[in-house]
């Protein structure tokens, strides 16, 4: 499943050698980042897809997680290392995860962002998400609504 992104980076399935790298981009993008055990647990459980975005030049410079259960889906993470962001590679890693999703089958795709976070937010509207619902003082450091978005997919 290796799939050709901008500049000739790939998604692939990640690998527990990539783990460290994972942790190093969620410690940039996130306040409140998972720890190497969290992903390391996380490999080859059923329901859960696991990808990251290789570059050849730069090694791993995103990630992306979905869970999976029955027709619904939660993209629970995604990132991109912050230098190489706003270059297309977030938005090739997003499509990785639609197709992954249905692949297995799930219709609905939901995920929360900071309302604060206008190029994720800018990057799911283009990709057919939309507004559903807020979850108050869902984030901390600091503290912030998340915005609950949702991506209907069609039947296969």
């Amino acid at each position: 499943m290796e799939r050709v992104a901008p500049h000739g980076a790939f998604v692939r399935p990640m690998r527990a050698e990539d783990v460290l790298a994972v942790v190093s981009i969620e410690s940039e993008a996130f306040s409140t980042p998972w720890q190497a055990e969290t992903f390391t647990g996380l490999l080859g459980r059923d329901g859960i897809e696991l990808l990251v975005l290789e570059d050849p030049a730069e090694g791993v410079v995103g990630y992306a997680v979905l869970w999976c259960v029955l027709d619904q889906g939660e993209l629970a993470n995604i990132a991109v290392t912050p230098a190489l962001r706003g270059r297309g590679l977030g938005a090739r890693l997003l499509e990785a995860v639609l197709d992954a999703a249905r692949g297995r089958g799930v219709r609905s795709l939901y995920l929360e962002v900071r309302e604060s976070n206008v190029a994720a937010r800018a990057l799911y509207a283009s990709s057919g998400f939309s507004e559903m619902g807020r979850r108050r003082r869902y984030y901390r450091r600091p503290v912030e609504d998340a915005l609950v978005l949702r991506l209907v997919l069609p039947a296969p």
